[in-house]
């Protein structure tokens, strides 16, 4: 893809080759997150790395590069299907040192352009996560569906009940974002 947004923000897509750098960098956005609430740590990477490898191998799976200017700052992996237009935003992430200047926003409606079939987009975020909570509702639209914890467990979790400080969600819950795209 070569169409700039107006931050200059551009997608690209990412192959086999890229994806060890393209894991370490969202590991690295998604711990310094955490960090910041005091979850997680070094030896345990946010999100498990199983998880980010199976969604990038993913029937569907479409994984882009968030280029501003040319270089990489961020990512997305993306699970599109083309029959029912449901998809889902699976992980996806700005370097730290750009947060705060609309390029999540610009990043987004890049993804939102290149997929204009789809007919609702999924995603979801720790509870934890109010940065995240305030992009997906206030700046992208989306609207809180669902909200996973110990009593109303996700029935797609792989980690089951044990999902909680182990695995990068915390231990307050995890909440399932959609947005419509046609009324």
């Amino acid at each position: 893809m070569t169409e700039a947004t107006a931050h200059g923000i551009t997608l690209a897509r990412a192959d086999d080759a890229d994806l060890p750098a393209f894991r370490k960098e969202l590991h690295r956005a998604f711990t310094e997150a955490a960090a910041a609430y005091g979850i997680g740590g070094e030896e345990v990477p946010i999100p498990p790395d199983e998880d980010v490898r199976a969604s990038c191998r993913a029937p569907g799976a479409a994984v882009y590069h968030v280029l501003l200017e040319g270089a990489k700052i961020g990512g997305a992996v993306l699970k599109i299907d083309d029959r029912t237009h449901r998809n889902s935003l699976d992980f996806f992430y700005i370097a730290p040192d750009h947060h705060g200047r609309g390029i999540g926003l610009a990043a987004w409606k890049a993804i939102e352009a290149a997929y204009p079939q789809t007919e609702v987009w999924e995603t979801g975020t720790p509870s934890f996560e109010q940065r995240n909570i305030h992009f997906y509702v206030n700046k992208c639209g989306f609207h809180i569906v669902e909200f996973f914890n110990e009593h109303h467990p996700d029935p797609h979790d792989p980690h089951g009940e044990e999902a909680d400080e182990d695995h990068g969600e915390g231990p307050d819950g995890f909440f399932r974002f959609e947005k419509a795209m046609r009324p």
